[in-house]
Formats: C-alpha cells, sequence, structure tokens
C-alpha cells in the first residue's frame, strides 16, 4: 500500500552541481545548487533564486563553470551551499580548495572536482538561468580506453530532497539502448 507524503518537487537522483562564478573583486564564488537539469543536448537549467551572490555574478559576467560534486568532496560541497557568498565572503577560501582561470568561460575551474564544464549564460528566465555548455574538461584517470568517465571511479553524488541526505552513484546495472532489445 502507498501513503501520500509532503510534496516535494525532487526526483532523485539529483546531482549535486557546483556552481563557480568570480565576484567583482576576481575572487572565486562557489555554491552548491542541486536543483540543476539537462534542458538540451548542450545545455543546462540552473534553478537558482536571484538572491544568490552566483546569480548576480553570473549576470555580470554571463559565465559559470558547473562541477560535479564528488563522495571526496562531500564536506566542502555541503559548506558551499550552506554558507552564502552574500554575507561569507572568503567561503572559497575556507574550504582549501584551488581554483584556475578557464579558457573558455570568465569563470574558475575548481581543480579539486574531477569533472568540470564550462558554460556561458544563454537567458535569465524566471524559473532559472539558461546556459550554454561550451566546454566538458575531465581527469585523464577516471576516464575508460574510449574516452567516455568511469563513474564507478569518480564517486559523483547525488542530493535526496526527500530525505536531504548525498549519495554515491555508480554501480553500473544495464547498457542504455541495448538491453531492452531482449523485449523487442
Amino acid at each position: 500500500m502507498k501513503k501520500e507524503l509532503k510534496v516535494t518537487p525532487g526526483i532523485f537522483p539529483m546531482p549535486v552541481l557546483m556552481i563557480g562564478t568570480y565576484n567583482e573583486d576576481g575572487t572565486v564564488d562557489v555554491m552548491n545548487a542541486a536543483w540543476g537539469m539537462a534542458q538540451s543536448m548542450n545545455q543546462l537549467k540552473l534553478c537558482l533564486t536571484e538572491s544568490h551572490k552566483t546569480v548576480k555574478n553570473m549576470k555580470r559576467t554571463h559565465s559559470c563553470t558547473v562541477a560535479l560534486g564528488t563522495k571526496d568532496l562531500v564536506v566542502e560541497s555541503d559548506y558551499l551551499g550552506m554558507v552564502s557568498g552574500n554575507t561569507v565572503t572568503d567561503k572559497f577560501e575556507k574550504t582549501g580548495l584551488h581554483a584556475t582561470k578557464s579558457e573558455k568561460v570568465e569563470a574558475p575551474i575548481i581543480e579539486e572536482y574531477p569533472i568540470c564544464m564550462e558554460c556561458k549564460v544563454i537567458d535569465f528566465e524566471e524559473d532559472g538561468t539558461l546556459v550554454e555548455v561550451v566546454n566538458v574538461q575531465a581527469e585523464e584517470k577516471y576516464l575508460n580506453s574510449d574516452g567516455t568517465i568511469n563513474l564507478n571511479e569518480v564517486g559523483i553524488i547525488s542530493y535526496d530532497p526527500y530525505g536531504h541526505g548525498y549519495y554515491v552513484v555508480g554501480e553500473k546495472i544495464g547498457q542504455a539502448f541495448s538491453d531492452g532489445k531482449k523485449l523487442m
């Protein structure tokens, strides 16, 4: 028997997206945003409110980076989601993480996160910011011989909007566009 729950507009798993921007003074700002999704093959929708320092920075630079949170960085990722760049101006420095400037957009690449999408802002919409992914970088040690990402090794985490937990994504249980052929 099923029981009704409080309405939570979340789908599990939700990616833990680390959104990187530059502040007006050139310092790094990063926030944890679980409310984001692929909009098309090269676009993401980041559901961020106007009050975030990150959104203010994106409006000024029309750029951001989007890294995927990992199990090795869960403490830093959670902290960057709990603390506002509007009130704690040195929150990135407190994490001990390191950044380099993207060559494709005006935004920082956080070195410790193994997968990073460099993005240009397309539009600020009522329900979020639409960005175009112009480049993707991944640490070579996490790539398979065919150039795809080995998710079992990276330790990408997802956010549980119902219980507010983080979970590791990884075990491959099937092959898309193949396993279903058994029923054809």
